[in-house]
């Protein structure tokens, strides 16, 4: 049988238009799921939340992303291809608008949760769309490429221009802007694919619906417990004892029912290939190493007082990075250099990115001083993050299916989750240690601090305070220049923690090979049989 035909055939032989549709058309879907990853004040000042009730609203996301992957891949082997895109960008405009009206932040996170859905959707057809316009000796190498630098790369897109929305209309109108553009990739969706595709249809049966409400519930319960956590001071608290128990009978469940399924889609078999587990560990050492970047965000917005185009700009020469790098890992693997090249050199660059960021951290640091490191870190992310997931997917059997993308997504979430409680967690513990430090020397006795602090109250009698003012507002002063110095050591106790990670993860990977080489010959004495 013949080969789908999804494109219309006046523009089969023009690849770069399919590829700039299709990217466009990802694009819309990608947006929705990062819209607000590095905006979140204005989220915040908009439905009066906190800080968690955000970050739990970015992750419900990922949780429908990550429950219904698996099952919308039988999707596509059934419904036409035009025919089912138009109906999921229609979803996602009818999410837009109802995103831009409410103001309660728990409809909010209901609404996100089923946004991550229609990414998922999108994501999922644009991909499979990007293999069949593609030779099949090139389709995964451009396709992966694409792909997975939009997902890198999308928070720095975004922010770039809902920064540009949020400062100059309220937080809403960004959702008017986005639903034009999904308007416009419908109409690339008309444009590009066949009403028909002579795609052999597969009938949707013995999907497992029960496997997809046991992942949204594992994955809605473990964001509420690694997210309020912290804030309720974890096991203390009966609403995260309640969380974390469902957490675990949900993927207790998850997990008997995929051994007992004949057909599981998250297949038991690729816990047995040790390519596939190594893999997937150095995917969560590089996720849970590469999210320190976001204290370097955080610092420069809050400490720093940076508009948000400069933290934008300051991203954007992150992605460069990431794009830079990518396209020279996967020109790298297509002339089968070894996959242990490419680690050594993104976990260098990680490990590089954390020490700079150690000795350059101060208060008053400049674009330039940080740009560098920054860049360090994007080379990193594109050494690492497709070669990591094609080395762990590409020793799988084909019988596994999508089981090898799923759990990288799923390391991606949980590592994510391990990563936000973390460094909330670390932050909470050295604040409070370098607070403790700094008090001892904040009385008077202390010379530095008295010259400090009269020099604040000359400053604002100058300015025609009176001495109660002047005093409370130098004290003030004080108090905030405590505060930016214990979050700047606290960030920098961070980037040591996260280089010993990334430096004792480079060295299981230069010496691993060699290790199990030296073995070999002990392992090969222990089979042969003793003389009798």
């Amino acid at each position: 049988m013949n080969a789908p035909d999804f494109f219309k055939p006046w523009v089969k032989n023009r690849k770069g238009l399919i590829w700039i549709g299709l990217f466009l058309i990802l694009l819309s879907g990608i947006v929705q799921f990062g819209l607000y990853a590095l905006n979140q004040n204005y989220v915040l000042s908009h439905f009066g939340a906190q800080a968690e009730d955000v970050s739990m609203s970015l992750q419900l996301t990922y949780a429908g992303i990550l429950a219904i992957l698996p099952v919308q891949f039988r999707f596509l082997r059934y419904f036409e291809r035009r025919s089912y895109m138009l109906f999921i960008i229609m979803a996602g405009i009818l999410l837009s608008i109802a995103s831009m009206y409410t103001t309660d932040i728990s409809v909010f996170m209901g609404l996100r949760l089923i946004t991550g859905i229609v990414v998922a959707c999108i994501a999922g057809s644009v991909l499979t769309l990007y293999f069949s316009s593609l030779p099949p000796a090139k389709a995964t190498a451009i396709a992966s490429t694409i792909f997975y630098t939009t997902i890198l790369a999308n928070t720095v897109i975004i922010g770039l221009l809902s920064a540009w929305v949020t400062d100059n209309y309220d937080w809403p109108a960004v959702y008017k802007y986005l639903i034009a553009f999904q308007v416009f990739t419908l109409l690339i969706v008309l444009l590009l694919l066949n009403p028909r595709s002579s795609m052999k249809r597969y009938p949707l049966y013995q999907i497992d619906w029960f496997g997809f409400v046991a992942m949204l519930s594992a994955g809605i319960s473990l964001a509420y417990t690694f997210i309020y956590g912290p804030k309720y001071y974890w096991l203390t608290d009966t609403r995260i004892i309640s969380s974390a128990l469902i957490a675990v009978i949900s993927i207790g469940l998850l997990y008997y029912r995929q051994m007992t399924l004949k057909r599981p889609y998250l297949h038991p078999a690729v816990l047995r290939s040790k390519q596939f587990i190594r893999g997937i560990l150095l995917l969560v050492v590089y996720f849970g190493a590469k999210d320190s970047i976001n204290l370097v965000y955080g610092y420069c917005a809050a400490v720093l007082r940076w508009d948000t185009y400069k933290v934008m700009w300051l991203a954007a020469f992150n992605f460069s990075a990431i794009f830079i790098s990518t396209m020279i890992a996967i020109l790298l693997l297509s002339r089968k250099v070894p996959f242990r090249v490419l680690f050594i050199i993104g976990l260098t660059s990680l490990a590089s990115y954390h020490i700079w960021m150690y000795f350059t951290f101060t208060p008053d640091i400049t674009f330039s001083d940080l740009s560098w490191p920054v860049f360090f870190q994007g080379m990193a992310s594109g050494f690492l993050f497709v070669p990591v997931i094609v080395y762990a997917v590409s020793g799988l059997p084909a019988f596994t299916g999508y089981t090898g993308i799923s759990l990288a997504a799923i390391s991606r979430f949980i590592t994510g989750l391990n990563s936000a409680a973390g460094f909330y967690t670390l932050q909470l513990y050295f604040n409070q240690l370098n607070r403790e430090k700094f008090l001892p020397h904040i009385t008077d006795v202390d010379d530095n601090f008295s010259q400090r602090f009269n020099q604040f109250v000359q400053l604002f009698r100058s300015k025609g305070c009176s001495m109660d003012q002047a005093y409370a507002l130098a004290h003030t002063n004080i108090n905030r220049a405590l505060t930016v110095q214990s979050q700047l050591m606290t960030n920098m106790y961070v980037f040591k923690l996260m280089f010993i990670i990334s430096v004792a993860a480079l060295l299981i990977v230069i010496a691993g090979p060699l290790l199990t080489k030296a073995l070999r010959p002990l392992v090969s004495l222990k089979n042969v049989p003793a003389l009798k």
